[in-house]
C-alpha cells in the first residue's frame, strides 16, 4: 500500500542530511567525558556504501534503504552523513531508551527549534526541560479521556451540522472536507466558544498561514532566515497571540468558566503554585492545534482511503454502525463511540501503514547501551543523533504478519500483534515519555466523523489510491482524494 517515488526519496535524502547537519552545526568543546566503555559502538555504514545507500533511497525508497542496511548490519547501525552521525534503532527491543530516556540523557537538541517562533518562547522548546515537562502535564490533563466526555457532544454536533450541508449526492475532495471539519472540531473543543462563534474564520486563515509557512523544509532548517515565509509566519503568530491573549484575559477577569481545553490550560498551576500566564496558554493551545489539525487531516484521509479501498472492512464498519444504531438510535454519544471497535481498529491500521511521521529523532547527551533481540550489546555515543524509523518499524514482519496488507484484525483481542511484539512495537503516536497527549482525542474525533459518514452516506473512492507526498514536514496523501457520496438512512430498530 505504501508508494515510493523519486520525489519521496529525494525529500527523505535531503531532509536527513540537512536536519542532522543543523543539529550538529554548533560543535562545542567539552571538558567532561563519559567513562571509557568496553562495549562496541554500532557498526557504521562505510563511506563507499553511502553512495549505494543514496542510490537505494532514490530508486526504491526509504523502507528499502533501511531494509538493506538491516540485513547487512542488524537492528542497530550508524550512518555518517558527511560528518553528522545518525544511529538507527530498528525494532522495539532496542527502542526503550529512545522513548523512555530522561531529557538530560536524550532529547530533541535543536531539532525542534523551528517550533519556537511558531508557538512563542514561553512554551515547548523555548523553555527549560522542567517547565516543558510541566506544560506537557497540563496538556495531558486537558486531554484525558475522562475530560473528553464533556467534549464529545460538541464534537458530534459539529460533525452532524457539517455533513448536513452536503446534498443528496455529489462528489468531494475528502482531504479538503476533512481539513475543514477537523478545524471546526478544534475550534469548538480546543479553542473555545468565543473563537468558534465570533472570530473563527479569521483564526482559521491565520492558522493556515502560520502552519504553511512554518513547515516548509527551508523554514524547518533555517527558522530565523530573513525569508518571505519567515515574515508571513511571524505576522500570523503575532496576530494569533493577540487574539488568544485577549480571550484568556477576558476569561480570567470575568471568572467565566467553559468546558473546553482552553479553560483547562487557563486553570492549570505549576508545582510551585504559580498559574499559567496568558502567553503560556496561548502557546500551548497553538501547539495542540498544530499537532491535532495537521496530523489528523492526514491520518483521517488515509483512514477513508483505506476503508473505501477494502470492501470487506467498509462493509464490516457499516454492520457495526447498524448495531450501534439498534442500541443507541440517533443518540450517538461517548459510550457509543467507545463501542466502535472495528472502526477503531481500521483507524489504527491506517495509521500503522501511513504514520504521520517518517522517523522520530533524538540527540544523545549521555552514552547509553542497547541490547538487540539476538543479545548483542552496543554503546551509543554522546553526540550521535538517534533515529526511530516509524515507517519501517510499523512494517517489521516478525511483529506484523503480512505488513503490506491492510488488516485491522491484527489488533483484535486474542491477536494484538502490537502488544505481542512488545512495548514500543506500535509508535505512530510516539511512546513512553514522548507519547502524544492527544491520542484519545484523535481517535474520538475520527470515529465521530466516520461514524456519521457511514451512517448517512454511501461512499465510493473515485480517484486512485493516493501516493504519499513528502513535500512538507508532515506527510499526507498526494493530490485530491475524490469520493462520491449518496445520502441514505440506515434502518432503525
Amino acid at each position: 500500500m505504501y508508494m515510493t517515488s523519486g520525489a519521496t526519496a529525494i525529500w527523505v535524502a535531503i531532509a536527513t542530511v540537512f536536519v542532522t547537519a543543523v543539529m550538529t552545526r554548533v560543535v562545542r568543546a567539552r571538558t567532561k567525558h563519559d567513562s571509557v566503555s568496553t562495549r562496541a559502538p554500532p557498526p557504521v555504514v562505510k563511506c563507499g556504501s553511502v553512495i549505494g545507500l543514496f542510490y537505494t533511497m532514490f530508486s526504491k525508497g526509504f523502507r528499502a534503504m533501511i531494509q538493506d542496511q538491516y540485513e547487512k548490519l542488524g537492528s542497530v547501525f550508524t550512518i555518517s552523513f558527511f560528518g553528522p552521525k545518525v544511529t538507527f534503532l530498528i525494532g522495539p527491543e532496542v527502542s526503550g531508551h529512545f522513548y523512555q530516556g530522561l531529557d538530560s540523557e536524550i532529547n530533541h537538541g535543536r531539532i525542534l527549534e523551528f517550533t519556537v517562533p511558531m508557538f512563542g518562547k514561553a512554551v515547548g522548546y523555548g523553555v527549560d526541560d522542567t517547565t516543558r515537562m510541566e506544560q506537557y502535564r497540563f496538556q495531558f490533563e486537558a486531554l484525558r479521556p475522562s475530560k473528553l466526555k464533556s467534549n464529545v457532544a460538541l464534537m458530534l454536533q459539529e460533525v452532524e451540522d457539517y455533513f448536513a450541508k452536503w446534498g443528496p449526492q455529489g462528489m468531494v475532495d475528502l482531504k479538503q472536507e476533512l481539513s475543514q471539519i477537523l478545524m471546526l472540531i478544534a475550534g469548538r473543543c480546543l479553542l473555545g466558544k468565543e473563537v468558534r462563534e465570533m472570530i473563527f474564520g479569521e483564526v482559521v486563515t491565520l492558522f493556515d498561514e502560520l502552519f504553511d509557512n512554518s513547515t516548509r523544509l527551508t523554514s524547518v532548517l533555517f527558522p530565523y532566515a530573513p525569508t518571505l515565509a519567515t515574515y508571513r509566519r511571524n505576522r500570523a503568530q503575532t496576530k494569533l497571540s493577540e487574539l488568544f491573549t485577549e480571550i484568556v484575559r477576558s476569561r480570567k477577569c470575568s471568572k467565566r468558566v467553559e468546558e473546553d481545553v482552553l479553560q483547562s490550560l487557563v486553570d492549570s498551576q505549576y508545582n510551585n503554585g504559580c498559574p499559567t500566564t496568558e502567553e503560556e496558554v496561548t502557546g500551548m493551545v497553538m501547539s495542540l492545534i498544530f499537532a491535532g489539525k495537521h496530523t489528523s487531516t492526514g491520518a483521517s484521509t488515509w483512514t477513508g482511503a483505506c476503508l473505501l479501498s477494502h470492501a470487506r472492512w467498509y462493509e464490516a464498519a457499516m454492520e457495526e454502525q447498524e448495531q450501534i444504531i439498534s442500541k443507541y438510535g440517533d443518540q450517538v454519544d461517548y459510550n457509543a463511540l467507545q463501542e466502535m471497535d472495528i472502526l477503531h481498529r481500521c483507524i489504527k491500521e491506517a495509521l500503522r501503514m501511513h504514520p504521520s511521521a517518517l522517523v522520530f529523532l533524538r540527540r544523545v547527551q549521555k552514552n547509553f547501551v542497547v541490547r538487540t533481540k539476538d543479545g548483542i550489546e552496543y554503546e551509543i555515543p554522546r553526540g550521535h543523533t538517534i533515529a526511530s524509523p516509524v515507517l519501517y518499524n510499523n512494517y517489521i514482519p516478525y511483529i506484523y504478519k503480512d505488513p503490506d496488507v491492510f488488516d485491522p484484525d491484527r489488533f483484535r483481542p486474542g491477536r494484538e500483534e502490537d502488544k505481542v511484539g512488545g512495548k514500543f512495537s506500535y509508535t505512530s503516536f510516539g511512546g513512553g515519555r514522548h507519547a502524544c497527549p492527544g491520542e484519545a482525542f484523535a481517535y474520538m474525533q475520527r470515529k465521530a466523523i466516520y461514524s456519521c459518514l457511514i451512517r448517512n452516506f454511501e461512499l465510493e473512492l473515485v480517484s486512485p489510491f493516493p501516493e504519499t507526498s513528502w513535500q512538507k514536514l508532515i506527510p499526507e496523501a498526494k493530490g485530491k482524494v475524490m469520493v462520491s457520496y449518496k445520502r441514505r438512512r440506515m434502518p432503525r430498530t
